[in-house]
């Protein structure tokens, strides 16, 4: 079994619609396929592919009211099975190590070709850690640049938390480290090639045991939320500071473009690739599966890692040009003319902001009522 875990260094790029879809491709493809929900905090992934409101989770079973078989649910999708967070049990989000490691051997003895971890986002250890499952987990990312810098932030944690998992508690190495951790501004500033020739030198076994988990490890980038071909380019700056700062290199597994489908598809509990299989969005998750299974016969040696940005690139620039023809179809069709179809966007985002402006004093208007029914 392949465990794939999906994360973000920041929410709301994406992380959870590339999970949920993902799952249903690699399943329409044939794929023994389980879901989890590991946004434990903010527990909504089965509104993504349409389940009912979970009376069983993640949440139930660490508290005893079900065993780990009871909740691997059925979906309405060929292949795909489900197991629920819970994010109405306080401090679900922060596990305790005993709970943490109880999951974690449930999952590897689970019955599947692939395990999708929708992670939460952000870098607690306990996502980082599940992260580290795979050599290959996903970092989904932005072109904004807090999306790219937390992107990078979020690979850089993880790659501390290797580091601390791999030094042994009383060892050399992991006495040096504490030391650096004392002052933050230092380990701002560090470079991991640097840090590893200066542990090499008191504790070579724990260097070589680190530097030898950091070869197996190429996790995978996603750029989802693009809006023109060029924003495909800001993966780049996340390689060139992972290999410079990090010793790291990373995959780009492909690029997303930024679609309003989406929300309708979601208001339709209904995952993208179901509600509309041939849109821009959804052949950019059927790309991004099907080089998932490539990845099944093919070594790290084999991948050649600028290969995977210039074919992104290309996916960038070839998805923009079918954005373009759909719009060219519509005006070709002789439904809109370029006047009328501008002036349809004006007149939507109008009646946008008019109801933004509406919900606002609606908002003001409650929390007025609120207070005067309180001092009552």
């Amino acid at each position: 079994m392949q465990i794939i875990p999906i994360a973000s260094g920041k929410g709301g790029v994406g992380k959870s619609l590339l999970s949920a879809n993902l799952a249903v491709t690699l399943g329409q493809l044939g794929k023994k396929v389980i879901l989890a929900d590991l946004d434990l905090g903010a527990s909504n992934l089965h509104l993504a592919i349409g389940q009912t409101a979970p009376k069983l989770g993640i949440g139930t079973f660490l508290s005893g009211e079900s065993q780990f078989s009871d909740i691997i649910q059925p979906t309405d999708y060929p292949n795909v099975r489900f197991i629920a967070g819970d994010s109405e049990i306080p401090g679900l989000s922060a596990l305790k190590p005993s709970q943490k490691n109880s999951l974690v051997k449930h999952f590897k003895s689970l019955d599947a070709d692939y395990l999708i971890l929708d992670l939460g986002a952000g870098t607690h250890t306990m996502i980082l850690d599940l992260f580290l499952l795979s050599p290959q987990g996903i970092v989904v990312t932005a072109p904004t640049v807090t999306a790219t810098l937390n992107g990078y932030l979020f690979l850089k944690n993880t790659v501390f938390r290797l580091m601390s998992a791999t030094f042994k508690k009383n060892s050399k190495a992991a006495a040096y480290l504490e030391k650096l951790r004392a002052d933050s501004s230092t380990m701002q500033r560090l470079f991991i090639p640097k840090l590893i020739e200066a542990i090499a030198a008191v504790d070579p076994e724990s260097a070589k045991q680190f530097q030898d988990k950091m070869q197996t490890f190429r996790p995978r980038l996603v750029m989802n939320m693009i809006d023109e071909p060029k924003d495909a380019d800001k993966a780049l700056k996340i390689r060139r500071s992972c290999q410079t700062y990090l010793g790291l290199d990373v995959e780009h597994l492909g690029v997303m473009y930024r679609d309003t489908l989406q929300d309708k598809a979601l208001s339709s509990r209904m995952p993208v690739v179901t509600y509309k299989k041939n849109s821009v969005l959804s052949q950019a998750v059927y790309r991004i599966a099907e080089k998932i299974l490539q990845s099944e016969t093919l070594q790290f040696d084999d991948i050649d890692i600028n290969e995977t940005y210039d074919l992104a690139a290309e996916e960038a620039s070839d998805d923009f040009t079918s954005k373009l023809t759909i719009v060219e179809d519509i005006l070709g069709s002789g439904t809109f003319t370029v006047s009328e179809l501008a002036e349809t966007i004006k007149t939507q985002q109008y009646e946008i902001n008019q109801l933004r402006n509406e919900n606002t004093l609606l908002k003001s208007k409650l929390v007025q009522a609120a207070k005067k029914g309180f001092k009552v």
